[in-house]
């Protein structure tokens, strides 16, 4: 009998009940709170650095302390000058690494496959706002960051990606950072999420689409 294919496992413990889709342990716990933490690290991420004014710049499109998707519904988010994180569906990271490098024309670029490496998780609900106020001091107003916006800050002492990538109108971050400290991430944000009633939902591919149920 052939040996089962690998499971890959999030650092942070998924909330039962547990299943595995797209290769990966995932919970598929379902919530109605207004306010959620989902663990999205079976994304695919991609990172990449090139020429701030060079091809593969200006083929991404997406300026540093902003994020877009592009056609293929890639959120592509300029996370550094000439530094970018891609984030797609699971199991894609190869796809979107030869699109980055095809667009590269002899251009010195550095593209790689990020997703086991890093964590990454969302929190959506009108008051994600007032969550982050407890363990960022970034200004998260709408005309400070607005949807789209993207910054690397401290948030619970841990430095850490912010982008906000809101959901058929609904407020929404995904945070960004070493695999390591993953769990300490998620489990920061449910505490000071706490007073406003956050629960865990389990892993939704479709919301790297901006659907949202």
């Amino acid at each position: 009998m052939a040996d089962a294919p690998p499971v890959a496992r999030s650092p942070i413990s998924p909330a039962p009940p547990v299943t595995v889709e797209h290769g990966w342990e995932i919970s598929i716990r379902r919530s109605g709170a207004d306010l959620r933490i989902m663990d999205c690290t079976p994304l695919a991420k991609v990172l990449v650095r090139a020429s701030a004014d060079g091809e593969v710049a200006r083929t991404l499109g997406v300026p540093f302390g902003r994020a877009a998707r592009d056609e293929h519904g890639t959120l592509v988010t300029g996370s550094g000058p000439g530094e970018w994180l891609l984030l797609a569906s699971p199991g894609t990271a190869p796809e979107v690494i030869r699109r980055v490098e095809g667009t590269a024309d002899g251009e010195l670029v550095s593209v790689f496959d990020a997703t086991h490496g890093r964590a990454l998780m969302r929190i959506t609900g009108v008051q994600t706002a007032d969550l982050l106020a407890k363990v960022c001091g970034v200004d998260l107003s709408e005309g400070i960051t607005p949807d789209g916006a993207a910054f690397r800050s401290s948030v619970a002492k841990l430095v850490t990606d912010v982008v906000r990538d809101d959901l058929v109108g609904r407020r929404s971050y995904l945070l960004h950072c070493e695999r390591s400290s993953g769990q300490y991430l998620f489990d920061a944000l449910i505490d000071a999420g706490d007073e406003f009633g956050i629960e865990v939902e389990g892993f939704v591919a479709s919301e790297m689409r901006g659907v949202h149920r």
